[in-house]
């Protein structure tokens, strides 16, 4: 299993492909295939069977882009930053290499 720098619940901007440009919040990180699904982006429209909860039809959900194709998004200085590791009161921590603030 890989370690990636991306987590759940942050604020990714894709860098490339036809969502270039789109920022949203991780909705989850697969680490065995290193994708993540992000919220309100990579649309696809999908054809399901009526189930007892939902009918069926035509649905639109999101779909998992390669982890590598987005950053995390400093929504502050509205640009991409980029994440290293650092230890911190024994604690190993996300921080941007830019400014040197720790990220949540």
């Amino acid at each position: 299993m890989a370690h990636y720098k991306v987590k759940q619940n942050d604020t990714v901007v894709v860098l490339s492909g036809r969502n270039r440009g789109k920022t949203g919040r991780v909705v989850r990180v697969d680490h065995k295939s290193g994708r993540v699904t992000i919220e309100k982006v990579n649309l696809v429209k999908r054809a399901v069977k009526p189930t007892a909860d939902r009918p069926g039809g035509i649905i639109e959900k999101e779909a998992p882009l390669c982890i590598s194709k987005v950053a995390v998004y400093d929504v502050e200085a509205k640009q991409p930053i980029k994440v290293g590791f650092r230890v911190e009161d024994g604690k190993k921590v996300r921080f941007d290499k830019g400014t040197g603030k720790t990220l949540a």
